[in-house]
């Protein structure tokens, strides 16, 4: 039974799925359990990450342990953060086709690539790589030094279950497709970080509240839950009136555009370091 729904639409279609284990660490750091398996989302596990200042606690160790498989999504620095990297240990790497070389030469052994269309398994669990509409070079879109690679998400499939994992991303034409796949959990970006925080607008490339119910529309998942929000900004600027509401408001005005457009599928807002309360039970 479904404990808390926050921002979840009244009178949806909330019979329950038989569902993964879900916990949002903060950021784009999800646990997933699915399948006997235990893989962690893009990790960012520290305080700190550059002039950023986590603003809420840390993940404790615990949430980390007995993971099996991590999924990088990009070679952003808040994505692919070898610090959290080094804190999981002896731990098997996916990321980006291209980019195995520059993060072996990091001291990471077990590291595999991926790329949109291709699938690898993990136990009983498959891993689909599916496009994203965001940049994948390692310093940003301005830069030519340093790796590069294509940004992606992925589809995490199991026993008729199926999670997706966007990773950074704006809208782009084949979610439509996405959907018609089927998909139980969408985890999707909803703001940002930094100095971009209370502006008002994001970069290309990301995904803002008003946006990700566009990509909620096109995916048509059972579940999304709002990720990409509340967990990081520049020391001091968080005290700005702006800043904290940028902390706070995304994932609601995400779950008021879902609920406003009538769309088939429950919104569950949570606070970073929280167990995501699924349904439990068959579809």
């Amino acid at each position: 039974m479904l404990a808390v729904r926050k921002g979840a639409a009244p009178g949806l279609d909330t019979e329950p799925v038989s569902a993964p284990e879900l916990h949002f660490l903060g950021h784009s750091t999800v646990r997933v359990e699915l399948a006997g398996r235990t893989v962690l989302t893009d990790p960012l596990l520290t305080a700190t990450v550059g002039p950023l200042r986590r603003v809420v606690p840390p993940p404790a160790a615990s949430a980390w342990a007995g993971v099996d498989l991590v999924l990088l999504s990009h070679l952003h620095g808040d994505h692919l953060h070898l610090p959290s990297l080094r804190l999981l240990g002896d731990v098997r790497i996916v990321v980006p086709r291209g980019a195995g070389p520059w993060l072996r030469d990091k001291g990471f052994a077990h590291v595999e690539e991926l790329a949109p269309g291709e699938t690898l398994r993990d136990g009983d669990l498959t891993i689909t790589g599916v496009h994203a509409r965001h940049s994948g070079h390692r310093w940003g879109p301005r830069l030519e030094h340093g790796p590069q690679t294509r940004a992606m998400g992925h589809l995490l499939s199991a026993a008729g279950r199926t999670v997706y994992s966007s990773g950074d991303t704006d809208l782009f034409d084949s979610m439509t497709f996405l959907g018609d796949l089927g998909i139980d959990v969408a985890l999707l970006p909803v703001w940002g970080w930094g100095p971009n925080l209370g502006s008002g607008r994001l970069d290309h490339g990301h995904l803002d509240p008003h946006r990700a119910a566009e990509a909620v529309a096109r995916l048509r998942p059972r579940i999304a839950v709002p990720v990409h929000w509340g967990t990081f900004a520049v020391r001091g600027i968080r005290l700005l009136p702006r800043m904290r509401r940028a902390l706070v408001e995304p994932p609601r005005v995400f779950a008021a555009e879902v609920a406003a457009r009538g769309l088939g599928t429950t919104v569950i807002h949570i606070e970073p370091g929280t167990r995501v309360p699924l349904p439990v039970g068959a579809r």
